[in-house]
Parts: C-alpha cells; structure tokens; sequence
C-alpha cells in the first residue's frame, strides 16, 4: 500500500497532453502553433489582425442602404472613367462588397499570402543556412525555437499590419497592390468614421472613393498585370540577399513570460529583415518601384479627373483627403515594406506627373496605352522624363 507521502503515480490512460488539451486555453494555442506548415502562421496573422482592426472602436455592419448605394456608385463610377480614360471596361462586372474593418482584414489575410510567402520562405531558407553553419557562424535564438517561432514571428507582424491597415483604409485599393481584381471593395465603418471627421457630405464623398476603386480596377483587371507585377516582386526577393539582424533582434525580445517584451517583438510594424542589393537587385528594385509609382499615379490621375464630372465640390474632398494623408503618411505603405519594395512619396508625385504630362503633351488615349501590355509601362528613367516614353511609343 502506498503511503501518502509517496507521489501519485501518472495513469497510462491519462497522460499530461491530453489533460493540458481539454484546458481550452492550451487547445487554442496548440490549434494556433500547428495551423499551417508554412513559413508564415496565417491563422495568428488572421487572429491578431482582427483584433487589432477592431480595437477600441465600434465595428458595425455595413447597412443594406450601404450596399445599394455603393453599388449604384461603383456602376456610376464605371461609366465615367470609361469615357474619360477611353479604355475598355473589365470583361466580368466587378462584385462590390462592403465591408466591416475585421471582414477586410479576413479577405486580405487570403489575398496578400501569394505575395508574402515567397519572401518569408527566402526568409526561411537564410535561416536554414544560418543554422547549418553551425558554431563557425553561430546566430543567437535560432537553433531550438526556429521552426515554430518564426512563423509564428511573421504571422504576428503580418496581423499586426493589416489590422493596423483595417482601421484606415477605406477602400481595397488603398493598398494599391493587384489582387482580386474582380472584386471593389470598402470599409464602410472607416468611410462614415471620415466622413464624420471632415465634415463631408456622404453621398459625394462615398462617390470619391468609388471612383479611385473603380479607376484601380481598370488597371489592374487586365490579364497581364496580376501576373506581371507578381513576377516582378518574386525577380526582386530572388535577386536581393538577406540579412538576419533585424529578425535576430525581434527573437531576443522572445520573452514568454513578459507581456511587454512579447508585444515588443511581435507587435510593431516595419521591416523584420534587412536586404542587400546588388547593381542588379537595385534595377529590380527599380521596376517594382516604377509599377507601384505608375499605378497609383494613373489612378489619382483619374480620379482627379473624373471627381470634376461627377460631383458638385470635388475641392473640399481633395483638401481633406490630402490633410488626412499627411496625418498618416506611409500607413498604406506598411505591405510594401513587408515585401521589401516601398516606394517613396516623391516616386508616387512622380507618377501622378508623368500621367498629368502625357495626357496634356499627347492624349488620354496614348496615356492608357501602358495598360495594354507589360513593354508598355514606363520605366523609372522614363517617370522623370516623360519626353522619353512618348518617343518609345509615338
């Protein structure tokens, strides 16, 4: 008989694992540390992004009269931008959804993965070979937590960004990034939030924001521009070196018993990595840049445009939208710098010139002849000099 100052004996058909795995709080965590075999914790990306788009602000249900009366704007905004720009509209009529900020952030999770991974696993292969090297190139915090912890590293920074993004943006395209092109989608609690703080009478300024979807649309749903841009931003990550300072950094923070030290390293967006470029890597970098810039200057080109035809006060939108983007310079920039490819605010002015300078030096016409295929677009030389991009073209 034992007695009682003997300790318990552990039961066969109980062991610890399965106890600890009906305690709720450790079933979520085991459920969260092995979702995904990646490089990249998508589901603590989705989790902690939706935390963070909904944090101490109401997130309410876009309204049915919501839904119709974007729709009807987005409709209105296809005619227009057709007539100005002279291209032809998408093929397939785009679904207009309207969204809360922790709806945007689901669909974003899913859109930005094709675009994320290739760069974490680049990420994942430089610390593979870190760890090979072996104690002649010894790298602190990456031989026992690795495997689960970087993932779990870039999961919480990508969360942390696109929930960061979720309480801003009010539109899809303000991460003017081509992904589901058949889709215009807003972010209705952060329009009336806007509308509300600029004093902005809303049918007029929910057409402003149509209009830049709707323009961005029309760039991006050609057939080539998807895969064009994708291949670009892979060209890069394969063509630039990494460095793992930066990661290394955020891994000594790793302190599971600190809540600040842990919100510190996983909590703070920006770059998790440093890249050294090569003569080659910075004319990659170059393209990638000259699409972005482009991009997003033949929409505000548009925009611009098309907001004169089709509202009563355009100028009153544009001050406040300009003065907004000055309180939160770079925030829709955030995805650009997880891939490594931001583009400066002067690139993007330069942009919007250059699509200003072609339609006054030649036409509307010629100027959307860059969406017609991938040799078409201008080059970051030709950006600066519009003159160049003419001759090419003429």
């Amino acid at each position: 008989m034992a007695s009682m100052d003997d300790p318990p004996e552990e039961s066969p058909e109980t062991p610890l694992g399965d106890v600890l795995g009906d305690v709720p709080l450790f079933r979520e965590l085991q459920r969260v540390l092995l979702s995904g075999t990646g490089p990249v914790n998508w589901e603590l990306a989705r989790q902690v992004g939706i935390a963070v788009a909904a944090w101490s602000q109401e997130d309410t249900a876009p309204s049915p009269e919501d839904r119709r009366q974007l729709e009807d704007l987005v409709r209105a905004a296809e005619l227009e931008i057709a007539a100005f720009t002279g291209l032809e509209p998408p093929s397939d009529l785009a679904l207009v959804r309207c969204d809360r900020r922790a709806a945007w952030v689901e669909s974003n999770v899913n859109s930005l993965r094709e675009l994320v991974e290739p760069v974490a696993a680049k990420l994942a292969q430089a610390l593979a070979a870190a760890q090979e090297a072996g104690p002649a190139a010894p790298v602190p915090m990456l031989d026992a937590l690795m495997d689960r912890m970087a993932p779990l590293l870039l999961g919480a920074q990508m969360g942390t960004v696109l929930g960061y993004l979720g309480q801003r943006v009010l539109g899809q395209n303000d991460v003017a990034i081509p992904r589901d092109t058949q889709t215009v989608g807003f972010v209705v609690p952060n329009i009336a939030q806007a509308e509300k703080e600029w004093s902005l009478e809303p049918t007029e300024f929910r057409a402003y924001v149509a209009i830049h979807e709707v323009a961005h649309r029309f760039e991006f749903a050609r057939p080539w521009v998807r895969e064009h841009f994708q291949a670009l931003v892979r060209e890069f990550t394969d063509g630039s070196e990494l460095s793992l300072a930066g990661l290394e950094e955020r891994l000594a923070g790793l302190d599971l018993t600190d809540p600040e030290r842990l919100g510190d390293a996983f909590g703070s967006p920006g770059e998790l990595v440093e890249r050294t470029l090569t003569d080659e890597g910075r004319l990659l970098l170059a393209r990638v840049q000259a699409f972005t810039a482009v991009s997003e200057g033949y929409a505000e080109h548009v925009l611009a445009g098309v907001a004169r035809r089709m509202l009563t006060n355009p100028g009153q939108i544009e001050e406040a939208m300009r003065r907004r983007r000055e309180g939160t310079a770079g925030e829709t920039r955030l995805v650009e710098q997880l891939l490594g490819i931001e583009t400066s605010e002067e690139q993007y002015a330069l942009g919007r010139s250059f699509c200003d300078a072609v339609a006054d030096r030649a036409d509307k016409a010629l100027l959307g002849r860059m969406w017609e295929a991938a040799e078409n677009l201008p080059s970051m030389p030709e950006l600066g000099e519009p003159t160049l991009w003419l001759s090419r073209m003429a």
